[in-house]
Order: structure tokens, then sequence, then C-alpha cells
């Protein structure tokens, strides 16, 4: 009987092939929504080193600036081609007092950081240096009102003084301050977080807050910034419910927040360097529960809001780790690795794929905080693969997306969480290119896939991968290079386009007919 047994299984092997390769399909055909630039939003909150040190050093400073913005992480920003920049925060939004970052800043109120850290803030940035960053980087703005501790009359004077062309005392005193003409305001969020740190309410209860500020909300005709309400996070759809019914008129978006937490778990969210491959998969597994979440709360937009009017804004989104050990545990600071890299691509892809409502993203943070483009340390700067992984995605930036299938995937499994082997993604670039976009979740294995463009054929395909050997592997001051991504390019052979997806991996290349 073993003898048997054994040539069964020996004849089984021999009827299934060897090494199977994953398929991707692309429909050019079809072209569907544009994926908006603003998906690759960036989010400078006032927390930890985010914006003073990482970001702001002053006009007086040794390290050369301009306006008081390093040049050197003004000059890298730039050069992933920031579209969208949201201030002052997150939980920050709720207690900033707008008229405490305006006129001399030697004049300026110092307050407490009481969210992040306990420490001084002495509004050194406020709105008129907040636009001059903007303005260097070539980014649209998009500023977080407050509603937690504020007045309608407060917002919508901060409004004024933004937007307005008037001789009103406003506009004169935004002039007096140096600022002659008014400022774009591209998007305006009246509240953060209004479940949590933003007031601790219910959605009912936020949604007559909101209209009761929105009424007073007023700008030039041609200067108003589109309307964006706070909306749920993580599985919680009544935010989008109740705000898709209840909102008012002229809102333009409903935002949403979920972060990656290896663990799932608060408490003890896990390291971001040293963790095992259970811990790597679990972090897959929980940053795809974004194509969840996001299709929960499309669902009853698609419902309440079927001439889609109304975005649906990720304005925070990205990794959380416990902080790293003898950091000051407000700041947020956490290593950025290869792993980084891999769920960022893994969220691009699901944007891209519901580019009809996701119209904007904000990764937490820009520099310094959680899953940062930038780490710095006074006078040095280093790029994180992060960085590395949105400058890989640039010619996505209002690209034409089109549809992708991926078949004969084989799933990454480790313990008992499993997550798909290969994600992709696929658009017409503005530059007329077909990119595509691959990532390749499994830490330990290649894997080869084959390129389809039905009614086309694929010659070759050029552009970019980023690895690295080890699961952890991340640049510091010491190694800045030691992930960054190389150049790739295959041709076609035997009238098949293969590319081989090194382990833990993203690539995006463009397709040569």
């Amino acid at each position: 009987m073993k003898a048997l047994k054994l040539g069964a299984i020996a004849l089984g092997i021999l009827a299934i092939p060897a090494y199977a390769q994953v398929n991707v399909t692309i429909d050019a055909a079809k072209p569907g929504p544009v994926i908006n630039k603003n998906v690759y939003g960036q989010f400078a909150e006032h927390l930890g080193t985010g914006i003073y040190e990482g970001l702001w050093v002053g006009p007086q400073s040794k390290i050369p600036n301009t306006k008081g913005w390093r040049n050197d992480v003004v000059g890298a920003l730039k050069e992933l081609k920031v579209p969208l920049v949201r201030w002052p925060g997150g939980c920050f939004a709720d207690e900033y007092h707008w008229r405490d970052g305006i006129g001399p800043r030697n004049k300026r109120p110092v307050k407490v950081n009481t969210h992040w850290g306990g420490v001084a803030e002495d509004n050194a940035v406020g709105t008129h240096e907040f636009f001059d960053l903007a303005e260097m980087l070539g980014a649209q703005t998009y500023v977080n009102g407050n509603l937690g501790s504020g007045t309608p009359q407060e917002m919508a004077e901060w409004l004024e003084y933004m937007t307005s062309d008037t001789k009103s005392t406003l506009a004169e005193q935004r002039r007096k301050n140096g600022r002659a003409q008014p400022f774009k305001v591209d998007y305006f969020g009246i509240g953060n977080e209004a479940w949590g740190c933003g007031g601790n309410m219910k959605p009912e209860y936020y949604a007559h807050l909101y209209n009761h500020y929105a009424t007073f909300l007023k700008t030039p005709p041609n200067a108003r910034p589109k309307m964006i309400a706070s909306g749920g996070n993580d599985n919680d759809t009544r935010w989008t419910e109740v705000l898709s019914k209840e909102a008012a008129r002229g809102t333009d978006g409903i935002s949403f927040h979920y972060y990656t937490l290896p663990t799932g778990v608060w408490e003890k969210k896990g390291a971001a360097t040293g963790f095992d491959e259970a811990e790597w998969n679990s972090t897959m597994a929980q940053t795809l529960r974004m194509e969840s979440h996001i299709k929960n709360n499309v669902a009853i937009l698609d419902k309440n809001d079927p001439e889609k009017k109304l975005g649906f804004y990720v304005d925070e989104w990205g990794t959380w780790y416990d902080v790293e050990p003898g950091t000051n545990p407000g700041f947020l600071f956490q290593r950025n690795t290869i792993r980084d890299a891999v769920v960022a691509a893994l969220n691009f892809n699901i944007f891209h794929a519901h580019a009809d409502r996701v119209r904007m993203t904000n990764i937490a943070q820009m520099v310094n905080v959680l899953q940062a483009m930038i780490i710095t340390d006074k006078e040095k700067m280093l790029l994180t693969p992060t960085y590395h992984a949105y400058k890989m995605y640039i010619p996505f930036q209002d690209a034409t997306s089109l549809p992708v299938a991926v078949t004969n995937d084989k799933p990454y499994v480790s313990g008992s969480s499993v997550v798909p082997g290969v994600s992709a993604s696929a658009a017409r670039g503005k530059d007329g290119k077909l990119y595509v976009a691959l990532v390749n979740t499994n830490p330990r294995q290649a894997t080869d896939v084959v390129l389809n463009v039905p009614g086309q054929a694929i010659n070759a395909v050029s552009g970019q991968v980023l690895t690295a050997d080890a699961m952890d592997a991340h640049n510091t001051f010491e190694n800045k290079q030691a992930v960054k991504p190389t150049p790739y390019s295959a041709r076609a052979s035997g009238g098949r386009m293969s590319v081989n997806l090194p382990a833990k991996s993203v690539m995006v290349v463009a397709v040569e007919g």
C-alpha cells in the first residue's frame, strides 16, 4: 500500500506544472476614472519634530533655509512632486487658534502642545509660513479648522483672513502681515476625528455642528475651498451613513482614518524593526483591510449619493508602530523599512482601484513622524523606503486607471495569516505611456509575473524595482543608500512578457509596445 501511495503522489506531481507563473492582465481598451494626484497627498502636523527641526528651522538657522524652511528637505519633497499638504493637524487642529500664529514671530504666544509630548509650541509656524511652504512645493493646500475648542466665528474669520480680496479689517491685517494677495485654500476641513480627540462626539451631533459651522464659512465665489466633513475610522461606517445624508449642501467629501498596526492592538502595536516573519505577514494582512473599509463606505456613498458628488478622503493612513525606544512617546517617531514601502504600495494600488471616490489621501506623516518620507537629525537628512515608493509612483498622478486582473496568484502564507502574493495596478499616464505597478508581499520568495495586454503586443518594460535583503532593512545616517530603487528592464521572449518580481519588492515599469 505504501508503494501505491507514493506512486499516486508521483503521478500527481507530474500532472501539475512545477512552477506556475502569476498572470497580470490589463484591459487597456476600458479606461477607468482618473487617479487624482491628491491621492499622493502629505500630512504635516505640529507633532514632535515633524515641523519644527524636520521642516522648519527659522530664518536665522545655520542650516540652509528659505524663509525658515530647510532647503534640503524642501528640495527632496519637490523631487517627490508633493501635490497637496494637510495642516495643522490632526488632533492638534482642534486646539489650534489661528490668531496665535500670525504677526511678528517674537510676539506670538507660547502654548503647550497637550496632545503631543506636552512640549512648548511657540507658534513660529502659522498661516503665512504654511502657505510659504506650500508655494515652495507647488502643492495644493488642505487646512483643518478648529471645531473642537473653537467657534464658528473664529473659523469663519480665519477663512476671511486667508481668502478675502476686500478692504475688510481682516484682509487688511493679512496685508499688514506681509501678504497682499489672498492665499489659495484648496480644501478646508471642519474639525478632525470628531469621534475621538476632536470632541468624542456621535455622528449625529457632529453633523449638526458641521452644518452650523459651514453656514458661516464664506469666501469670494472664486476662492471657495472644497469643504470636508470629518468622518469615521476603521470598521465604523456610521459616520459615512449619517454625513452622506445630513452634511450641508456644497460638501465635497467625507474623511476617513485607518492606520496599519501589525498586531491590530493599540496598546502593543508591534516593533518598527527586529520583527519576525509572522509580524511581517500580519502587517500585510492588516494593511489590506483598507480595501474592505473603502468598499463598505463607498457602498454607502453609492446608495446615498448616486451622483458621486462626495469624495471619500483617506486623510490619515499609514503604519503605526511602538515608538522608538528612548524617544519621547508623544513624538511618534519610528524607523521606516522596506516593509513600509511595501505597505505604501499596497495602499496605492487599493486607492487606484477606487479612484472614482478616493480623490485624496494623506499619509501620516511627511517628516520624522510615523510613516515619514524623510528623517532628520539636526542638520542631517535621509530619505526613507516610503519616500522611494512615492517617487516611483509619480507616473500615476492624474493618470487614467485601467482594469487589472491577477490570476494564478500564489498566496503568501505565514502561520494562520494568508494574503495575496502579488498586488497590481495599471494606468495610462499623462505622457500616454502604459504604467504597471507590482508588489510582492512574500518576504522570502521571488515570483515571475506574466504581463498581458489583450490586443497589444508587449516588447519590453523598463522602470525601477525597490527591495532589500532583510525584512527590516532601512536607511541610516551612516548608510543612507541601504534601501533605494534600482533600474529594471526586461524584454519579451517567445511572445511572452515575463518580469521577475523579487521577494518583498515594489516595481513600477512602463510598457513598450
